[in-house]
């Protein structure tokens, strides 16, 4: 039977696909016949979560069969306390894909544009097309950093939404608060611009806090708990806005979107501080391991602030192939036009040494 007469219904659909994640662990097993694999393509937390997280989860595990607060109360409560903001300040979500995805169909539509950069995340894209609005894609200046000034100018009187990742993903580019507060000071005050910082615990300690550092009247900040915390699993995404953008935002906000696991273990990740950012501490400590050793192989695809680092080479869909056959995972960036990129995850040490080690191997393969 032809779908045509579901295109032509619901038009927006055309082009639209899904967001495709990192390969799982347990497609590659099956794909390769492998019994061991390791996963450097989502740029989850190697640690696992932090021990108060899962026990929160243990305890609350008997209580599945009650719907979950819809409010996630408890969670706003520590939300509120740990950012210095108010209640009602705060968006939560399935994720920050979902955070995000909620507040462009809340502000953009048919007729709208939603601004961003060419190679930032690409969740960006995908929710303007399903919202029925018009993406403008503006070209990084180097191919990587997010060109601010091009941002700007892309702005119109048809723009509702401007996004910034930062860090980005997948390039892992930074730009100071002082520099996003110009361009801040730059748009129109009638524009929502999200600064997604799913990355943000990495930079903390010399970024400041942009959620009282950056003004706009439209500024949201978005983040997750999917990365520092180690709960990329239990889907804990929220944003911090005007209480009159969240008010809105609310309204497209699906019922019990954040479950009950997912609400105690956020909550408990946030009261072990101490846990979150020793684990962080060992991130960069290994990323600027791994960035040293693409350095000095002349692999480097660029610095990264996040927890990935990027390998350039010209036969990135070999070395692909290489590494899954030997049971390790990248991120190819073919998809973001980077068709000479591999995204690198840093895992934990030893996961790094044996990424390091079978990359001289294919390397020492690829020359014979």
């Amino acid at each position: 039977m032809s779908i045509n007469w579901l295109a032509r219904a619901v038009p927006q659909t055309s082009g639209l696909y899904p967001y495709v994640p990192g390969k799982p662990v347990e497609t590659l097993l099956r794909e390769k016949g492998l019994s061991r694999a390791v996963k450097l393509a989502s740029n989850e937390n190697p640690y696992g979560p932090s021990p108060k997280a899962i026990a929160a989860m243990q305890h609350a595990a008997a209580g599945v069969n009650r719907y979950p607060d819809g409010d996630a109360n408890l969670l706003k409560d520590a939300l509120a306390s740990f950012h210095h903001v108010n209640r009602d300040q705060l968006l939560l979500g399935n994720g920050s894909n979902e955070v995000l995805d909620i507040l462009i169909r809340t502000f953009a539509g048919a007729g709208d544009e939603v601004v961003f950069s060419s190679r930032g995340f690409i969740v960006y894209a995908l929710a303007a097309q399903a919202a029925g609005a018009t993406s403008v894609s503006v070209p990084e200046a180097d191919g990587l950093t997010h060109d601010l000034e091009a941002m700007a100018h892309a702005v119109n009187e048809k723009t509702k939404v401007v996004c910034v990742a930062n860090p980005n993903n997948p390039t892992g580019t930074l730009h100071g608060n002082d520099r996003l507060q110009d361009f801040l000071d730059s748009l129109p005050r009638d524009v929502v611009v999200i600064i997604d910082e799913a990355y943000y615990e990495f930079v903390a300690d010399t970024q400041g806090d942009s959620v009282h550092d950056l003004s706009h009247p439209g500024l949201v900040i978005s983040r997750t708990f999917s990365k520092a915390y180690g709960l990329a699993g239990c889907r804990v995404g929220y944003a911090i806005a005007d209480a009159e953008i969240t008010a809105l935002a609310n309204r497209y906000r699906e019922p019990f979107n954040l479950n009950l696991l997912a609400q105690v273990a956020a909550v408990a990740a946030l009261d072990d501080r101490e846990w979150v950012m020793a684990r962080v501490a060992e991130n960069n400590q290994e990323r600027q391991r791994l960035e040293s050793a693409l350095d000095g192989l002349g692999l480097l695809g660029g610095r990264c602030f996040g927890n990935f680092v990027l390998l350039r080479h010209a036969q990135c869909g070999e070395l692909l192939r290489s590494f899954e056959d030997r049971g390790i995972i990248p991120r190819p960036l073919a998809p973001y036009g980077m068709a000479d990129y591999l995204r690198i995850s840093v895992g934990t040490a030893d996961e790094n040494n044996e990424f390091l080690q079978m990359l001289n191997v294919i390397l020492a393969e690829l020359q014979e």
